[in-house]
């Protein structure tokens, strides 16, 4: 039984983590179509920074913020490549991807991992201290992180910059007859995805105490993953927001991979099997479009 809880526990921990850049990414993949790759640095880019923050002596809440900042300001150089220089969205989250694995080197000194053991975080400081102590204070305070971002979230789409962002992605000439430029809001939604990329990664620093600049390898497909399960499974519920669908999608994706690492899949399998997850999902999320479709059309032909 404490060997169940413990499972359960660390799903829900990793997944709500997880779901802040899963949620991000809903912003770039949903509502931008934007295929932005470089999620994958801007990943350990909030870890390295939350570390080199907490052993500057920082508070912990404050890393997170900068975690955020430098996030999206990667985004931001994202947007720039593809907006103002006319390089493709691909090739431009490749670009700033690689570019970060040198920043987040020099970021921890040209170390690969940081330790930041027996230091202040999050989950052990300010506000986490009015919390009972216990193996379920970092669930309670992830949770907050989480619902804190996902309101915030929701509050931001349903602003006029929100609206706009949402209308960027699907309907760019509307956005440039209303005499706003489509381009600075696709940057605003890449600053926003890649700062919830770099907040997840830093509060995943602040659970281990370790920062590793090749934390960020799978991000995208995990991301992804997360994003089109939530979606095509709780898109009919309707008290259920898209942001909460992605975190939910993102428990699910974490707990799928710790039942087949349960189960004796091998650790080394387990990009693989990440893979593996992704397709069924891409192909689950294509069969049920095309139903979704079918159904739509024929009422009207009768």
């Amino acid at each position: 039984m404490d060997i169940l809880l413990g499972l359960l526990r660390n799903i829900l921990e990793e997944g709500l983590i997880y779901g802040v850049m899963a949620m991000g990414v809903f912003i770039t993949y949903k509502i931008l179509d934007f295929p932005d790759l470089s999620v994958d640095g801007t990943f350990p880019l909030g870890a390295c920074v939350t570390a080199a923050l907490i052993l500057k002596g920082v508070n912990p809440w404050v890393a997170c913020v900068g975690a955020f900042v430098c996030g999206a300001l990667a985004g931001c150089v994202t947007g720039f490549l593809n907006i103002k220089l006319r390089i493709s969205d691909l090739l431009s989250g490749i670009l700033v991807m690689t570019g970060l694995y040198s920043v987040n080197l020099m970021i921890t000194g040209g170390q690969a991992t940081v330790q930041f053991y027996n230091r202040d975080t999050i989950f052990t400081s300010g506000a986490a201290e009015l919390l009972p102590s216990g193996q379920y204070r970092v669930i309670s305070v992830v949770l907050i992180a989480a619902v804190v971002v996902k309101l915030l979230l929701d509050l931001y789409l349903r602003t006029k910059s929100g609206l706009l962002l949402r209308a960027a992605g699907s309907n760019p000439q509307y956005v440039i007859s209303l005499g706003r430029d489509p381009g600075r809001m696709k940057m605003i939604g890449l600053a926003i995805s890649n700062g919830c990329a770099a907040l997840s990664g830093g509060l995943l620093s602040q659970q281990t105490e370790t920062a590793n600049i090749a934390s960020g390898t799978g991000m995208v497909v995990m991301a992804l993953a997360s994003v089109i399960i939530g979606t095509s499974l709780f898109q009919r519920v309707g008290f259920i927001k898209s942001t909460l669908a992605v975190i939910l999608g993102a428990i699910l994706y974490k707990a799928s991979l710790v039942i087949a690492m349960q189960m004796g899949l091998p650790a080394h399998f387990l990009k693989l099997l990440m893979a593996l997850i992704f397709t069924v999902a891409l192909v689950s999320n294509n069969v049920l479009s095309k139903r979704r479709k079918k159904q739509y059309v024929d009422p009207v032909r009768l």
